[in-house]
């Protein structure tokens, strides 16, 4: 992917013209693809949908800001500060899933390949099926963040001192993953094997589900916001750094004893991560507005997007790995037809 430059230093290969720039027409927070259109989530109100000629529109989905978001492919389920939580198809329909009680925000929503839904207001989440009322689950301390694992309906739901793994549909007891600090985001590896959170503090932790045995993952310049584990599992990317960080999980020990890769260093920190959905490639954003697509097994680099000013605040692909959309925090954006 790189080219010999005959001064001596390789030069990466550019592919900005290839790109089709979008007018978002706001900040956006988050970028999910529903079939061959990218739906980029506003930080308040709305949600552009653009096709990839560059055609954009705009869907309503909330009065104020809209805190989260999440995508099953089908469909984009949002929550925000009215106490809503929406989903939108397709088609542009929207619906209203549920509406808190007391009018708390909706700040974290997570979906399962079965059609079910998670969200969270304060202190409390919530679990919804198909079809059924929603069940609650109370923990110590606000919701940081919320995943289902990859198989079975277990839910983790991440706060001060650790990660609550709850089983809305057994009579079990939750269990309780403990590690001091305040956890944040939170992911399960594809191989259901291990379970990682993004902390308030520069750090990640991880466990290893067989045993409970913990993973330090340490050393960032800054707080880890964005997280993409690579096709297969092998790998989970993550900003925080002026690198983008991988950390091995491809034996049964994952990242325990071994260090990360650090791959496409920049000036900038990166500030969000997006994995290919079947090759061993990622595209990485910057705080400098640069997008850069980065080969995993080697490095190599091709130059999406140049550095324009405001950070890169999204990225996505399509199901097919065809289409890579990102946008910006000042409403710029692009897709590119791979």
């Amino acid at each position: 992917m790189k080219e010999f430059d005959p001064g001596g230093a390789p030069s990466i290969v550019s592919i900005t013209d290839r790109v089709k720039p979008l007018a978002l027409g706001g900040a956006v927070s988050s970028v999910h693809f529903l079939g061959d259109r990218a739906h980029f989530v506003g930080a308040e109100e709305n949600i552009a949908i653009a096709t990839a000629d560059g055609e954009v529109t705009q869907a309503p989905v909330h009065f104020g800001a809209i805190l989260c978001a999440a995508s099953d492919g089908k469909r984009i389920v949002t929550g925000g500060d009215d106490g809503k939580l929406l989903a939108l198809d397709a088609k542009g329909e929207t619906m209203t899933l549920a509406t808190d009680a007391k009018r708390r925000w909706i700040d974290n929503v997570a979906l399962h390949t079965d059609g079910t839904v998670a969200w969270s207001a304060g202190k409390t989440a919530f679990v919804q099926g198909a079809k059924g009322d929603a069940k609650t689950f109370e923990v110590p301390s606000t919701v940081g963040g919320l995943a289902f694992a990859p198989k079975g309906l277990r839910l983790a739901v991440a706060h001060y001192g650790g990660v609550t793994l709850w089983f809305p549909n057994m009579a079990a007891n939750p269990e309780f993953l403990e590690w001091a600090g305040s956890h944040l985001a939170v992911t399960f590896s594809p191989d259901n094997k291990f379970l990682v959170t993004a902390m308030h503090e520069p750090a990640m932790h991880g466990w290893r589900l067989a045993d409970n045995r913990h993973m330090r993952m340490s050393g960032y310049p800054g707080r880890v916001r964005s997280m993409s584990w690579s096709a297969g599992g092998k790998g989970l990317a993550t900003s925080g750094a002026d690198t983008v960080i991988v950390w091995p999980f491809a034996s049964k020990d994952g990242p325990m004893g071994k260090e990360p890769a650090m791959l496409a260093p920049l000036p900038a920190r990166v500030s969000v991560v997006a994995c290919h959905p079947k090759s061993d490639i990622m595209v990485a954003g910057y705080g400098d507005g640069t997008v850069l697509m980065i080969r995993l097994d080697d490095g190599a680099e091709i130059l999406v997007r140049k550095n324009a000013g405001a950070p890169v605040t999204a990225l996505g692909w399509n199901a097919k790995g065809t289409l890579l959309a990102f946008g910006t925090e000042d409403g710029d954006g692009g897709i590119l037809e791979m």
